[in-house]
């Protein structure tokens, strides 16, 4: 189902509201709050102390400058279904505080502002603001409609978390494959293929080696197929799968087509494009909810994120259940 929104009148008045919110110091990340969290409490009791990222909000904005009365009027948005952005918020957060320099490097792609916006209002657990920043900055050129005039009381971000997220980090994660196809007459003999994302199928046989491993060398290795222009007898070549602009720092494996049967185990290290990357994180989906959750690590110990629960933040003994794997992030391993 597709996302439902509607837009602001005024979009600098929004930015202004969101850049007033970046007025104070801590002495202390939220990073290291958490960290502090899960050395100094018993094994038994490991949760953090105050809600991280709770599902929704309500974002409070002056009205336009149109507005009549002389006295300043305000309007409250609130938001709905934000689980599609949630988890992966929470993991983006710990990446870029649990490894100093990718932020430089993710700055390339999401704008140093950004970044450093993000950073500040999560330490400073305004979180509300956190999703409006992401909702404009990342999410505005995909998702708002400028012909859309009246002023917005509600967003709802009901959806797939990709659409909402993943698709929304502009080419940090863009490969290229080049092709040629051997019929000189083709009408389109050289072509290239460019993918924003990584959305890996499950083998059809099961592998000697790993599953997603050898999914993701799937996506990635060349190949030699029919080729598929019309009028066409050929056979199309394509070329080793590389990206765009390096190897990124984090990549997400799309992993919405795999059943829970297809995975007996989740690999903890990834050989990707000659480099090693690391699980970080991973979203999860509850079909029974229609709800989206996460899980990280922060020094070996990983988390359940879920942003509906009161005690949304706490040590994961164990696989939660009924849940279905969404999503899995790594993390370059040479920069950690």
């Amino acid at each position: 189902m597709e996302s439902r929104f509607s837009v602001l009148n005024d979009t600098e008045d929004l930015q202004t509201d969101i850049e007033n919110t970046l007025h104070f110091e801590r002495s202390k990340t939220l990073f290291e709050e958490i960290r502090a969290s899960l050395n100094n409490n018993d094994e038994e009791d490991r949760s953090f102390w105050r809600p991280v990222l709770p599902w929704g909000g309500v974002f409070t904005i002056k009205a336009g400058r149109k507005a009549l009365s002389c006295i300043p009027l305000y309007v409250q948005i609130h938001l709905k279904n934000t689980c599609t952005i949630d988890g992966f918020l929470m993991i983006l957060y710990v990446i870029l505080r649990d490894n100093q320099g990718f932020r430089r490097e993710l700055a390339v792609f999401l704008g140093k502002q950004f970044v450093e916006h993000f950073l500040y209002l999560m330490d400073s657990c305004d979180y509300t603001t956190v999703k409006m920043l992401w909702i404009w900055n990342r999410m505005s050129k995909r998702q708002y409609r400028s012909e859309v005039h009246q002023a917005a009381l509600e967003i709802d971000l009901f959806g797939n978390e990709h659409e909402n997220f993943t698709e929304n980090l502009e080419n940090l994660m863009s490969t290229v494959q080049e092709s040629l196809c051997s019929n000189p007459n083709c009408p389109a003999r050289f072509q290239d293929f460019i993918k924003t994302t990584i959305h890996i199928s499950p083998p059809h046989e099961l592998p000697h080696k790993d599953p997603i491993q050898s999914a993701v060398d799937e996506f990635f290795c060349p190949k030699l197929v029919l080729c598929s222009e019309l009028r066409c007898d050929g056979l199309r070549e394509f070329s080793q799968r590389v990206f765009c602009h390096g190897p990124p720092a984090f990549v997400i494996l799309n992993m919405q087509q795999w059943k829970s049967e297809e995975l007996s185990y989740v690999p903890y290290h990834l050989d990707l494009c000659q480099h090693r990357y690391l699980l970080e994180g991973a979203t999860l989906f509850n079909k029974e909810e229609q709800h989206y959750s996460a899980a990280f690590q922060i020094d070996g110990c990983w988390m359940h994120y879920d942003g509906l629960r009161s005690d949304n933040l706490i040590l994961l003994h164990k696989p939660p259940e009924l849940l279905l794997l969404s999503s899995l992030v790594y993390i370059r391993a040479s920069d950690r």
